[in-house]
């Protein structure tokens, strides 16, 4: 026995006396039809069993799936614990919400952003890169399906729209606030460069061949700054962080003040770093910041609620992420990518910084 057929769009229409324009209208373009007539046809396709337009035939006929692929460059537990980016994102998300966009999360991996594979068999009109690693897979696969692009922060890929953060010159400023301290033996907890192998004590020439450029960037920012002060690149101690995580990075932390000449300050390329260096502190017998004083990067809600509250440097979050939703809303559009638009940073100074002693 055949179970029963289901209803058909051209079911309801020959139900209701109309088109199949018309029933196709009521679902998808509502503006296009009285209020009455639409109430009509879905009173109707109710009362058939028609549950709508199937969404994978629609796509197909459209060529448009109504979703957005955000690339991640970690997986997703890291990513969301990462307070930086639910605040990028949840703006980005309440930018492009109101236009009826999906949002697809595709995990990163060992490569700094997701396998190709995933890329390729993602449903979505564009993707975003979130901070990803030159060279990723996952940006060959976008170039391969010809989706438009948008980039947060990293990396440079022509032809994509993108929205950065001023990183080199909050780097700066992050290092030149502790040579106006006093500070001469200075530490860098650095996020993870896609070393090999990966974490532990990196030299200044591997963590300058990072795969990420905002790593890049700040380094970049510190030992030009340290320079300039009088210090030599090599009696500065750099430890990568092999993954985003408090246990990670407070291990790393660990390994910096457990060098034979121990660092005074340290800078670290995120805030979530830096609050790991300050269990790191507490657990080596020391004091914040009277006898180590530390410097974030992001300006996180949790920055100020630290114990002590974080000195760090302040980026727009919620700004980034919604310019790049408006780019992504533009790109949807078939408009062309405008210029990278760089933010700008300010050095906040909290508690967690000193004068040398």
């Amino acid at each position: 026995m055949t179970g029963r057929r289901r209803p058909t769009l051209d079911d309801v229409a020959y139900a209701v006396g109309v088109s199949r324009a018309t029933v196709s209208n009521a679902y998808n373009r509502p503006d296009q039809l009285s209020a009455r007539l639409r109430e009509e046809v879905l009173r109707t396709a109710k009362r058939l069993g028609y549950t709508g337009p199937n969404p994978i035939a629609r796509s197909l006929a459209t060529k448009r799936t109504g979703a957005v692929a955000f690339m991640l460059d970690t997986g997703l537990s890291a990513a969301f614990s990462d307070p930086a980016l639910s605040i990028t994102l949840d703006a980005f998300t309440a930018t492009v919400d109101p236009d009826g966009h999906a949002l697809l999360l595709l995990p990163g991996g060992d490569n700094g952003g997701p396998r190709a594979e995933r890329v390729l068999a993602a449903q979505a009109d564009l993707a975003v890169a979130y901070s990803l690693a030159d060279g990723a897979p996952a940006l060959r696969a976008v170039r391969q399906r010809r989706l438009p692009l948008v980039v947060i922060d990293q990396p440079i890929v022509p032809g994509a729209a993108r929205v950065s953060t001023n990183d080199r010159a909050g780097a700066v400023a992050a290092a030149r606030h502790l040579i106006e301290l006093g500070h001469r033996k200075v530490g860098i907890l650095s996020a993870q460069c896609l070393s090999a192998p990966r974490g532990g004590p990196l030299s200044v020439e591997d963590a300058g061949r990072s795969l990420f450029r905002v790593n890049r960037e700040r380094l970049g920012g510190y030992l030009d700054t340290l320079r300039a002060a009088g210090l030599a690149p090599d009696d500065v101690s750099i430890w990568e962080v092999s993954a985003l995580s408090r246990e990670y990075a407070t291990a790393g932390a660990i390994g910096l003040l457990d060098r034979p000449s121990p660092p005074t300050a340290l800078l670290c390329m995120s805030d979530e770093l830096a609050l790991a260096a300050i269990i790191a502190a507490k657990r080596r017998g020391l004091s914040v910041p009277d006898d180590l004083s530390i410097v974030g990067f992001d300006d996180t809600p949790v920055a100020q609620w630290a114990d002590p509250p974080l000195t760090t440097v302040r980026q727009d979050l919620a700004r980034k992420g919604k310019l790049a939703g408006e780019l992504a809303l533009r790109l949807l559009a078939g408009h062309r990518a405008p210029p990278p638009a760089t933010l700008d940073v300010e050095l906040i100074v909290r508690g967690s910084t000193t004068s040398a002693h």
